[in-house]
């Protein structure tokens, strides 16, 4: 079977895994402040709160999902491949575009990655970069929001709906 580099579209499950580990992301920022009264309190060596372990629990198996969902993501991306920029945007565009997906995967790899080493390993330096990397994400992730639906609204691209609809799949 031959890897087709840039399809015409995303494959429904690209578009799954996307929406996904962005809801899965949204609500780590939403109860990411969860974790830290039981962080704290094996810090000090103390027992946290059942809820407190409750809260730290979901906050650890939502982060390590958005990490295996994203180990799938580029395998299928990988296999798949990506369709290409739209032609009528500036070499500089693709370039910014090239940079913030490359920023995203690092910070969608990376914020699980060192909050389990934190986490299960005491390693309190990957638990200062995790706590770093989250204003990070959240201005990356408006970004890309943002450009998306520049690209919608303003330049006329289908950089959007080619997100929302798998490849092949037309509208009546």
């Amino acid at each position: 079977m031959t890897v087709t580099k840039e399809p015409a579209g995303y494959t429904g499950i690209q578009i799954l895994l996307h929406w996904t580990i962005a809801a899965l992301i949204v609500l780590q920022l939403l109860i990411g402040e969860d974790i830290k009264p039981a962080y704290r309190a094996f810090s000090r060596g103390t027992e946290p709160s059942a809820s407190d372990i409750f809260n730290a629990n979901v906050h650890v198996y939502v982060g390590l999902a958005v990490l295996v969902l994203a180990i799938w993501r580029i395998a299928i991306r990988l296999r798949h491949g990506v369709p290409a920029a739209p032609p009528e945007e500036s070499i500089l565009q693709k370039r910014i575009a090239a940079a913030a997906h490359f920023l995203l995967y690092i910070l969608i790899f990376g914020m699980p990655i060192t909050g389990a080493l934190a986490w299960y390993f005491g390693f309190r330096s990957m638990g200062e970069i995790h706590e770093l990397a989250k204003p990070v994400i959240i201005i990356v992730v408006g970004l890309h929001a943002a450009a998306a639906l520049w690209q919608h609204f303003f330049g006329k691209t289908d950089v959007l709906v080619r997100m929302l609809r798998p490849a092949g799949r037309r509208v009546p």
